[in-house]
């Protein structure tokens, strides 16, 4: 699955600037590819508002 990251998570919950960064996204506009499995999906869910999502 593709993540992009179109939100900033300045100013955002710690945990979630966390999760942003184990998904693998520094810049906004970065897009990466990840496996599809229950922990990338709940780490996508955690931070849904500031990503979009491609399977």
């Amino acid at each position: 699955m593709k993540i992009k990251l179109v939100k900033s998570p300045i100013g955002k919950i710690e945990t979630h600037k966390r999760t942003i960064k184990a998904l693998g996204l520094r810049k906004i506009g970065q897009v990466v590819e990840k496996e599809d499995s229950p922990q990338i999906r709940g780490m996508i869910r955690q931070v849904s508002y500031m990503l979009e999502v491609e399977e």
